[in-house]
């Protein structure tokens, strides 16, 4: 069974940075495909945050582009957020899946515990 570990979030000041982490266990990271970073914030639906390709290439939502940078180290299973000039409104749950397709287990979508992220104005 794939198991999503996320690690790396915390309390940051804005302007901070922060470098998430996404281990994958269970199978090869490549086999997955596209891999995306998704968020939450309190009272509101998961969103997309930035999604990569197998072969590397990228796409960031536009509330984040120009300030995260999504990465993957295949050999290593793991994938990373770096997380520059944040904003209170990056505030959340931060969470790692496949894209566009969430990962499923015994009939159900399948998530990470994933890692909180709490910018300070």
């Amino acid at each position: 069974q794939v198991q999503l570990v996320e690690s790396g979030g915390g309390l940051v000041q804005a302007g901070g940075s922060l470098r998430l982490s996404c281990a994958v266990s269970g199978s090869a990271m490549r086999s997955l495909n596209t891999m995306a970073w998704y968020r939450q914030a309190p009272g509101n639906q998961r969103e997309w945050v930035a999604l990569i390709t197998p072969a590397g290439s990228t796409g960031t939502a536009d509330s984040v582009k120009g300030r995260f940078t999504i990465s993957r180290d295949n050999a290593k299973n793991t994938m990373y957020l770096q997380m520059n000039s944040l904003k209170p409104e990056d505030t959340g749950v931060y969470y790692c899946n496949s894209y566009p397709r969430i990962l499923r287990r015994y009939g159900a979508d399948y998530w990470g515990q994933g890692t909180q992220v709490t910018v300070s104005s």
